[in-house]
């Protein structure tokens, strides 16, 4: 039986994808002035267009600009400017101590890139999260495709004049395209695949990868609590965590996605969180849907779902603490605070990705680490606390991915902090030098002198002076 023919999607993804494996042994060569002059021509790009990028975000999903500016324009520059500050320190062979035994003999650890790679990057924050890791991909010395997501597909094409604008698609090229192209693009043999997105999607990814034995990085999400105890500033708390689940109206991997409270401090940090809602987006007599400070739900199907969880709440006995209106002609949903919500509801089982915040109290620290600990581990911890024993006994007690203490969401713009996911949030790390090692291989090397060796002495045959000098050699670890 004859096989079925080739698309002519995967005839053409194939070619590209060997135009950048010969190109790749080139870029390996490359000193650090050539990876720097690219990643400064990508600065001035960003620079020169951040207009289009804010109107691209805009017409997506009506990102509001002062917030593209904050969660996609800064942290990339931000990013730029701190790889280009460290990256000779990051390429430089890192010498390693020689143990006793090989004596004679040095060591070191030379990065090398990895190839050809694929970054898959996702709607929500559809610019920031493919340039920042083709940033690490090209300090590293990679060719990459990147593939933007179709529901964002006005930032997915300024992408694509962007690859075109500043390299040579041998370099770095965007492929646009449905899942269909996605799923052509997993069947390659690429040297490494850097994927954000939902945990279902992370598992097919890694599946593919297995087939080419391709390295991975996942940036996945999951269920990231706030726990607010006793002890905490209220005002202070209510403001980060209003503004870490409002930015991108809660459509972010780390947005704090349910809240945990002393059942003491229940009422107050409501009575806070709603004044600081009002604060920052409520509009006068026509409530938030009127401000330009507010985001929408990137489509219908993800509007739909995303109400269907308030409502799902809702008929579990959840009451509205703040908030509840949803307007589908906008795809506006109002950022909301649910009570009284049951732990076998929707809205506790699945990511919400969106600005409804589920609130449950406790009583000790405790309950608190029975309850985190028994869903999948999260991206993102958020605890808020004045109490250093608090704030140790959580740390200490809650596996996550990362943690912020009396913050939320920044620990994902701090270029010195690594930055992932556990279990079924993630698989290795990104940003900084974490990403930088993520796009590269760690090559072991050792250097012996000619002629006499220490370790020549242990060479066969195994006489019993060879033996006595082995015993020595084990007494002395």
């Amino acid at each position: 039986m004859e096989s079925a023919p080739e698309s002519v999607a995967s005839v053409a993804l194939g070619r590209l994808f060997a135009q950048q494996q010969a190109r790749s042994a080139a870029l390996r060569r490359e000193d650090v002035a050539a990876r720097a002059a690219r990643l400064r021509k990508l600065s001035h790009w960003i620079t020169e267009n951040r207009a289009a990028i804010q109107q691209a975000l805009y017409s997506d999903f009506r990102k509001p600009t002062t917030e593209t500016d904050v969660s996609e324009i800064w942290p990339s520059q931000t990013e730029i400017k701190h790889t280009l500050r460290h990256l000779k320190e990051w390429m430089a062979p890192r010498p390693a101590e020689t143990p006793l035994a090989l004596l004679g003999a040095r060591g070191w650890v030379q990065v090398e890139p990895k190839g050809v790679c694929l970054i898959i990057a996702p709607w929500n924050y559809p610019f920031y999260l493919a340039i920042d890791p083709l940033i690490s991909a090209l300090a590293a010395g990679n060719c990459v495709i990147i593939k933007p997501s179709e529901m964002t597909p006005t930032v997915a094409g300024l992408l694509s004049r962007m690859a075109r604008e500043l390299f040579d698609p041998a370099e770095v090229t965007v492929v646009e395209g449905d899942k269909d192209v996605a799923t052509e693009l997993l069947r390659l043999p690429f040297d490494h695949i850097f994927f954000t997105g939902s945990p279902q999607v992370g598992k097919v990814v890694m599946r593919a990868a297995a087939e080419h034995l391709t390295s991975v990085t996942l940036e996945l999400g999951g269920k990231s609590p706030a726990i607010v105890d006793e002890t905490a500033d209220l005002r202070d708390a209510a403001e980060k965590i209003v503004w870490g689940k409002g930015i991108n109206a809660g459509q972010t991997c780390v947005a704090p996605d349910y809240l945990l409270v002393h059942e003491s401090v229940q009422q107050p940090l409501l009575h806070e969180i709603g004044a600081v809602v009002r604060r920052f987006y409520d509009a006068g007599n026509e409530g938030v849907v009127a401000s330009d400070s507010f985001a929408r739900i990137v489509n219908q199907h993800h509007f739909e779902r995303v109400a269907g969880l308030l409502e799902d709440a809702q008929l579990h006995g959840a009451t509205l603490a703040l908030g509840g209106h949803v307007d589908a002609s906008q795809r506006f949903i109002e950022p909301t605070v649910l009570q009284n919500v049951a732990a076998d509801s929707r809205i506790m089982q699945e990511e919400i990705f969106g600005p409804l915040l589920p609130v449950r109290t406790f009583r000790t620290l405790q309950d608190v680490t029975d309850e985190v600990n028994s869903r999948p581990r999260p991206l993102a911890l958020y605890v808020f606390t004045q109490s250093k024993e608090n704030q140790r006994y959580l740390l200490g007690n809650i596996p996550a991915g990362g943690a912020a203490v009396n913050e939320t969401v920044l620990h994902l713009a701090h270029p010195e902090l690594p930055f992932g996911g556990a279990g079924n949030s993630g698989l290795g790390r990104a940003h900084g030098h974490a990403g930088f090692l993520a796009f590269s291989n760690e090559k072991s090397v050792l250097k012996q002198r000619t002629g006499m060796t220490g370790i020549k002495q242990f060479y066969p045959p195994y006489t019993p002076k060879v033996k006595r000098m082995v015993g020595l050699l084990l007494r002395w670890l």
